[in-house]
């Protein structure tokens, strides 16, 4: 898989700006802690909780490790349903002529907004291979999860905690 976002430039001549080379699964953890007697009470409705994060390992001069991380919790009541932790990364390349900001910007909103479908799908499918409906999570809006990141670090800088 190599997904080419961009070009530089008009015409011919193209340099793209962002190449996600491949993506994988790097961890995935599945519990149902609570099996075989919470199926009984999924009748009561799930509370799901998810947790979205977004790191970037920088490996060589312009290639990334992005992993998208996200964990899921459903309760029925007080009892655990079931507990989903993925970490699904991709290995991006930032072309030559990106600047520093830009390419962090698009490593941190572009690649995970292409590696979540993948990710969606292995959660919906780990949900139902546990017994459960599966779980299809909506789609998340990385721009505004990397503005209201960059808005928090400047926050913290501002105030010396940072």
């Amino acid at each position: 898989m190599a997904e080419d976002l961009g070009s530089g430039q008009a015409g011919g001549a193209t340099a793209a700006r962002l190449l996600v080379n491949t993506h994988y699964i790097k961890d995935l953890s599945f519990e149902n802690p609570n099996a075989p007697l919470i199926y009984g009470e999924l009748h009561k409705g799930p509370n799901i909780d998810i947790t979205i994060n977004v790191d970037v390992n920088h490996l060589q001069d312009r290639l990334s490790e992005v992993v998208l991380e996200l964990q899921v919790s459903a309760k029925v009541e007080e009892q655990t349903a079931f507990l989903v932790e993925l970490e699904f990364a991709g290995l991006a390349t930032v072309g030559e002529g990106v600047s520093q900001d830009e390419g962090d910007r698009l490593l941190l909103t572009e690649v995970p907004r292409l590696l979540f479908p993948f990710a969606r799908a292995v959660i919906g499918d780990v949900t139902r291979d546990g017994g459960f409906p599966p779980l299809l999570i909506n789609p998340i809006d990385f721009e505004e999860l990397y503005r209201s990141r960059q808005e928090s670090d400047a926050r913290l800088a501002e105030t010396g905690n940072g």
